[in-house]
């Protein structure tokens, strides 16, 4: 049974509900099958920001929830788990629907809920890891409804980061004498590997550095389970989606390329990059920023940061989104 959970109202300085607010979770029909989705926000009149998160398959909602709910203050923040992720899994779905073109489709249908509800002409994406790569699809093929881009862990193109970060997982593992992971690194050999020899990869930087630079194991197991939106009920479906949903796009997302596929952008594009980002080592995001045409673009490093710049460096981060992206983002509502 799935744990739909519970979110709290926002609530002014008596304890009265805002009337303005909205706060709620529940079950959307996208692509023909349901997809969690809440939303969040202390005033619907503020613009759209919809969340689009890494893997395909890691949910990051209770994340942003502990790190980044300040957003909520500005924005309406669109937590939307993907299908075939966390509480949106259903054994039910078709491995033929884990496309990259279904992921855009579906998309599509939320952004247009989005903008019906709220009666707005556009909205904000934040792409992170795989996201990142939905992200600049869906604002490559649908510009009109897209007010600004917002990308962390930022891919361009997909061998490129993978050949780096296996690059520098094999010097750390040969720099530590670890001679276990040289074995294992070795028997796989350079990319482009197949999904299992990817996850040996990722086993061997996890292990180095860490999922979250600077957060336990423990206390990222405590904040992903914690609630009241998530519970340990979700564990077992957020330990499929893992490794279901990734392995069965792998061929596919090995051949993505942003540089040759969304060379130009229509908006406004922020690129938020984490400096000791061993997953999507950032030379090749920036590779990527400086062929991508854009009417503007902005690189911003966080210079504490690894491959979760939201959660590692909350405040900077949250900062730059009111900062620099909130009035890209308003001013496409002054337009409409």
């Amino acid at each position: 049974m799935k744990y739909l959970g519970k979110t709290p109202p926002f609530r002014g300085p008596d304890g009265e509900i805002l009337a303005n607010g909205v706060a709620e979770i529940s079950y959307l029909r996208l692509g023909g099958f349901d997809q969690w989705v809440m939303i969040r926000g202390e005033n619907i009149a503020n613009p759209i920001l919809i969340l689009l998160h890494g893997g395909p398959g890691f949910p990051e909602m209770r994340l942003f929830r502990t790190f980044n709910a300040a957003l909520e203050q500005y924005y309406t923040v669109v937590y939307w788990m993907q299908r075939g992720t966390s509480k949106s899994f259903d054994r039910r779905m078709p491995a033929s629907s884990l496309t990259i073109e279904q992921f855009i489709a579906d998309l599509d249908e939320l952004v247009d809920m989005m903008r019906k509800r709220f009666g707005k002409d556009k909205v904000a994406l934040y792409g992170h890891s795989w996201g990142s790569v939905l992200g600049v699809l869906y604002a490559s093929r649908y510009p009109e409804k897209v007010a600004a881009y917002v990308g962390t862990g930022q891919i361009g193109e997909w061998a490129a980061f993978e050949t780096a970060s296996y690059t520098f997982v094999l010097a750390e593992a040969e720099r530590r004498r670890h001679r276990k992971a040289i074995r294992e690194l070795r028997a796989i050999g350079p990319p482009l590997h197949a999904f299992w020899d990817m996850v040996v990869e990722r086993k061997w930087l996890t292990r180095f550095f860490g999922i979250i630079r600077g957060m336990s194991l423990w206390r990222f197991s405590r904040v992903t389970l914690g609630g009241p939106e998530a519970s340990i009920v979700d564990l077992p479906d957020i330990l499929r989606s893992q490794f279901v949903t990734p392995k069965v796009m792998w061929q596919e997302l090995s051949g993505v390329n942003l540089i040759k596929t969304a060379p130009a952008l229509q908006m406004s594009i922020f690129f938020f990059l984490g400096r000791h980002d061993r997953v999507v080592v950032p030379e090749t995001s920036v590779a990527y920023f400086d062929v991508l045409q854009a009417p503007s673009k902005t690189l911003m490093w966080f210079e504490e940061s690894g491959h979760e710049p939201p959660t590692e460096e909350p405040e900077k981060f949250n900062s730059l989104m009111v900062e620099m992206v909130l009035p890209v983002a308003l001013a496409s509502l002054s337009r409409s």
